[in-house]
């Protein structure tokens, strides 16, 4: 009975193996298991017919010396190159001792030793390289499992890389959020502290203010009303006394009585000048709650705007400038010093109204004076909601040599006896410091001026 129909099962049980790892068995499956059918047909054939035993060991030989070399022939089999390598020798071996007994049986007589040591040794041949390569196979597949080991480990290191690195994301996102949550506090406590320093400030200031200016304004009246009623009585003395006196002397004395007369009218307008500045300082130190509460800036914007057109109207009949106002109907009601704040307002409708005043005196009738009052929402580049008040005219406009001193106290680029220069100085302080804002100036000289506030809202009602 001849061994090589086991042998080929053997050789296409490794193939099927080395198949089934290159994911390639599914493609080759039906023509191992027709060599699997080859071999039984091939050993049943033998067993049974004992007249055809020497035709069937040939056969036997050729099925399975054509199996070993399928590798050699055939790409997806090459993985199993070294299994026939080890066989080949044996199966030529086999068949040239099975051809050499049948058709040359002298010549296998006379060799036979040297026949069956040659197939002895192809088949240790065959079992050594069989050993050795069963050794490099366990070799690789343990080389392959640490290797998808590693790939496996690497896989989950990344993956818990990726969610370790998002983790760490979130927390940084999170402490950045934080940390931007506390800067916005130390500012609003900062910005709160500096607003308390500066009420006490100017409530101390406003109170030595109040103080110094009330303690002038006494002598100040008695300075002015005297100054009047001297004039007074020296037209009286001109009119009763200047004609009974004789004709050498009455020029002299009516040079006399009018330089005095002149002299008087230069106190008393110096003094009435003196006067605003005071009512000025008294104005800049009156005492508020300074309490913020509900305001309704729309609604505080439009009174003091008529307040001061009809304040000017009633001091001069031929005052007149047109009004625009443009109020934003969803700003409602903010948090801030209605006092204080409308104070700011008059102070800028005031010079607005005079700013165009006075080029109306300069261009004549072609000219139309009009201030414009705008509210609206607005963003500052930090994000803070604010309540923008915006003020313009189109009358004289402010030099650009002078922009930098306006908000010093008086400081004013009115003409002498026109402006006390507390009026800004005080609004700016009461913006910035009282409210925590901005009091910003855009002009062009002889076309515009253009003062914009920004309040932050606080909480909106």
């Amino acid at each position: 009975m001849s061994l090589e129909p086991f042998l080929a099962v053997f050789v296409i049980t490794q193939y099927r193996r080395h198949l089934k790892n290159d994911g390639l068995l599914t493609k080759w499956n039906k023509y191992l298991n027709i060599g699997y059918y080859v071999a039984i047909a091939i050993f049943i054939f033998g067993v049974s017919f004992d007249h055809g035993e020497k035709l069937t060991t040939i056969i036997s030989h050729l099925f399975f010396l054509g199996v070993v070399i399928c590798p050699y022939y055939i790409d997806d089999l090459k993985s199993g190159k070294q299994l026939a390598f080890a066989l080949i020798p044996y199966a030529i071996a086999g068949l040239i001792q099975d051809l050499l007994e049948k058709w040359f049986p002298t010549f296998y007589g006379n060799h036979d030793n040297m026949i069956q040591s040659l197939v002895v040794f192809s088949l240790i041949w065959a079992f050594s390289l069989w050993l050795i390569s069963r050794k490099q196979t366990k070799a690789l597949e343990n080389e392959r499992k640490q290797r998808f080991a590693e790939q496996a480990q690497n896989r989950m290191m990344a993956a818990m890389k990726v969610n370790l690195e998002s983790e760490v994301r979130e927390r940084t996102a999170e402490l950045t959020k934080q940390t931007e949550e506390l800067k916005q506090a130390l500012s609003e406590l900062q910005s709160t502290q500096a607003q308390l320093i500066q009420s006490e400030k100017m409530a101390s200031l406003g109170e030595l203010t109040a103080g110094i200016a009330h303690e002038i304004q006494n002598p100040l009246n008695f300075v002015n009303n005297f100054s009047e009623v001297s004039i007074e009585l020296l037209e009286e003395l001109k009119e009763e006394v200047l004609d009974k006196l004789p004709d050498n002397v009455k020029e002299d004395a009516g040079d006399i009585i009018n330089d005095i007369t002149q002299n008087l009218s230069k106190i008393n307008q110096h003094g009435k000048r003196a006067d605003a500045i005071v009512k000025g300082m008294l104005q800049h130190s009156r005492a508020t709650t300074g309490k913020k509460e509900p305001t309704d800036i729309n609604a505080l914007a439009d009174e003091y705007l008529r307040l001061s057109y009809h304040g000017l109207r009633a001091k001069d009949k031929s005052f007149n400038a047109g009004m625009k106002t443009s109020f934003d109907p969803e700003l409602g009601k903010i948090e801030a010093i209605p006092q204080d704040l409308g104070r700011v307002l008059l102070n800028l409708f005031n010079n607005s109204f005079y700013s165009v005043t006075e080029k109306k005196r300069v261009l004549g009738e072609g000219y139309e004076p009009t201030v414009t009052v705008n509210t609206k929402k607005v963003q500052s580049p930090s994000g803070v909601n604010m309540v923008q008040i915006t003020v313009e005219d189109n009358g004289t406009g402010i030099p650009q040599k002078v922009l930098d001193k306006i908000y010093q106290p008086f400081f004013t680029t009115k003409p002498t006896g026109q402006g006390t220069g507390l009026g800004l100085s005080m609004s700016y302080d009461i913006i910035t410091k009282g409210h925590g804002g901005e009091l910003k100036v855009e002009t062009a000289e002889g076309e515009f001026a253009r003062f914009v506030i920004c309040i932050p809202v606080g909480n909106i009602a």
